[in-house]
């Protein structure tokens, strides 16, 4: 029996594994880096202990401070969600020196698959399929690229003990390997302390498909169905549905069947999921085997109606499985969406800072929200920029998708830039609807990440409503009578029609708007078309009837702005009404600023240097990617003011510039 269950990981799947374990009256211990001191996941735990530091080395990966505090506070098991320690053979094998029990397979089996090259040569043995490529020892750059030209471009590098995308580039033709081969390396070598590489053929336009499997300690193993997650930026999974639609009936019972084969070559242990790649033909290769939970299990939980989590406790006891695959049943349709704090429209880069305000909807039988932070908290660095997993079901996969289109258009943030709007276009394109799906969805449907930057008339209206209704609220400190004409701050007048133009900012550019006001209704013209509206505010909502047609919009007011929401739009609007509005210019060239905060991990030029356009002067890792800062033109490198290993803040200057006005 566990009885005192430690969490070895924080956010969302923190605060997600304390929510079952608590419901079966384990007593939960969280531990925490010093910045995710007020983190929700935090709070909601029994008890909870810091880990005292910043960076994932110091805190979440650190083994020796999480056994300490296991040890201290009687800890009978440790789960260690997904990503950090999770597929750790040390830290499994330590935990069970420490007499801890280790919710995740034996080491021995994290060991199998957490090196790639190996667990190709293990499913090879038991005669799994897989794709032609390099997994060899051998990690000279002349061999790899040697091996690159048999297997024929255009190839896939990846870490061997790699996952989530990370260390993992898409070559297509020999000059550029060297290049994308130091890049995946890097990327690795931060990642997992590994930087070996193996080489896979590319399959063109494949589908990403994966089993999730489940063992118990008695030799017994079931697969849960399927899911679809071909939709990836960057090789990480932004959009999961299970099941995988448009899949032969026999095909999806072979891949379950051979992904449980899988798990029985190695003794498995626990949840598990074997990743396959699947060709038009629906012929299937293994690609990995990920040896903890997955980020996307909750689409696997809303068509099963099972609790992975609880079946990991359970299983992690020594309990049987609590079901035999012909008890196992698919029901419906759920799909997934990763809401994370990044600009889609500026290149992907995150996006941290401070959350000034979130609201969420519900979660129900229908809809599930998997948060892990608050309005308040602060999306670091750091770490992973993942806010929120936000899933649709339905009886079919249509009314899963628009559920999970309502859901999102709920889910609302400021303070920082998110991928909501992103993730809305994405689900309502055609591609989508119909189940198109391949893993260059996103290359065949280009523009998704670019926003409408038409404002629409009607969302002018709530705008003006809004901000003239903000006004007319705010009362005089020198007269209380909230009835008094002297107590508001519109422009009434005496036997006048109170008329009002007021000016706002939306992407550096001004415009205004001129309101009137007659009796209880505003009129908004913006110098051609005029329209009643009828303002009603609620709960953040506005409810406004233009032309006799009523729209909703979901709104957030903050000091200098407010904030709009519709369908999965969002406008932050700066208003004129107080000092403390961003100056809208264009800085001058000459320096190149960090985008966001992170360490430099490599400085590729010096002094003197020049340089063309497209050129990389900087690596930075921020967030868990690796981001190259360009030359924007030819020029030359006046200084280099960083250093590889400085952990650089947003904006700070890292080279000095001088273009030269050629091949820009």
């Amino acid at each position: 029996m566990i009885e005192t269950l430690l969490i070895a990981n924080r956010g969302e799947i923190a605060s997600r594994i304390i929510r079952t374990a608590s419901r079966m009256g384990v007593r939960t211990i969280a531990v925490y880096a010093d910045v995710d001191r007020n983190m929700p996941f935090v709070q909601e735990a029994d008890e909870a202990y810091p880990l005292h530091g910043v960076t994932a080395t110091e805190t979440y990966l650190n083994q020796d401070k999480i056994i300490a505090v296991a040890k201290k506070c009687r800890a009978d098991a440790i789960h260690p969600g997904y990503g950090f320690l999770s597929e750790n053979a040390t830290f499994a094998a330590l935990c069970a020196k420490e007499s801890l029990i280790f919710i995740g397979p034996p080491a021995k089996a994290i060991d199998a698959m957490g090196d790639k090259a190996r667990a190709k040569h293990l499913m090879e043995q038991a005669s799994v399929p897989l794709i032609p490529g390099y997994h060899g020892e051998d990690q000279n750059v002349d061999v790899l690229r040697a091996q690159a030209e048999v297997v024929g471009y255009p190839v896939l590098l990846k870490a061997s003990a790699g996952g989530g995308g990370k260390g993992m580039r898409a070559v297509r033709a020999p000059s550029e390997f060297d290049e994308q081969l130091a890049s995946a390396q890097r990327e690795a070598k931060n990642a997992f302390g590994d930087q070996t590489m193996l080489i896979e053929k590319l399959i063109e336009q494949p589908r990403h498909v994966e089993v999730q499997i489940f063992f118990d300690a008695h030799g017994e193993g079931v697969y849960l169905f399927d899911r679809d997650c071909s939709i990836q930026r960057r090789h990480q999974k932004i959009i999961e549905e299970a099941p995988a639609p448009h899949l032969a009936d026999a095909t999806r019972r072979k891949m379950g069947e051979t992904a449980v084969a899988c798990g029985k070559a190695i003794g498995y242990v626990g949840a598990g999921t074997v990743e396959f790649l699947v060709d038009k033909n629906e012929n299937f290769y293994f690609m990995e085997m990920n040896t903890r939970l997955q980020v996307e299990h909750p689409v696997t939980e809303m068509i099963t109606g099972l609790d992975l989590v609880e079946w990991q406790i359970k299983v992690a006891g020594g309990e049987p499985l609590p079901a035999t695959q012909d008890r196992i049943r698919s029901n419906g349709c759920a799909i997934e969406a990763r809401i994370y704090a990044e600009d889609p429209e500026n290149g992907f880069l995150p996006s941290a800072g401070a959350l000034h305000f979130l609201s969420a909807p519900a979660s129900s039988e229908h809809t599930r929200i998997d948060c892990g932070v608050a309005a308040g908290c602060e999306i670091s660095p750091f770490y992973d920029p993942m806010i929120a997993k936000v899933i649709g079901w339905g009886p079919s996969r249509e009314m899963a998708r628009r559920r999970l289109k309502d859901a999102l258009a709920d889910f609302l943030v400021t303070g920082v830039t998110t991928n909501t709007g992103y993730l809305c276009r994405i689900i309502n394109s055609d591609d989508f609807v119909q189940a198109r799906l391949t893993t260059g969805f996103l290359e065949a449907n280009p523009g998704l990440e670019k926003a409408d930057r038409e404002i629409p008339f009607n969302t002018k209206c709530a705008l003006a409503a809004l901000y003239w209704s903000n006004l007319k609220a705010a009362p005089n400190a020198a007269d209380q009578d909230p009835f008094s004409p002297w107590s508001q701050i519109n422009n009434w007048r005496l036997n006048l029609v109170e008329a009002s133009e007021y000016e706002f900012w939306l992407n550096g550019e001004s415009f205004s708007l001129l309101l009137e006001q007659h009796h209880d209704q505003l009129k908004i013209g913006d110098g051609q078309h005029w329209a009643d509206v009828s303002f009603n505010r609620n709960h953040s909502h506005v409810d406004l009837w233009v032309d006799g047609v009523k729209s909703c919009f979901r709104f957030a007011i903050s000091e200098s702005c407010i904030d709009l929401f519709k369908d999965g739009a969002h406008w932050r609007f700066e208003t004129p009404d107080d000092n403390t509005l961003t100056e809208h210019h264009v800085q001058d060239g000459g320096s190149l600023n960090a985008p966001m905060g992170g360490t430099i991990v490599k400085t590729a030029v010096q002094a003197g240097q020049e340089v063309v356009k497209g050129d990389i002067l900087v690596v930075m890792e921020a967030m868990k990617m690796e981001h190259s800062i360009r030359a924007p033109g030819a020029g030359t490198v006046t200084e280099v003011l960083c250093k590889e290993g400085e952990v650089v803040t947003a904006n700070q200057i890292l080279v000095a510039f001088e273009a030269s006005g050629e091949g820009a």
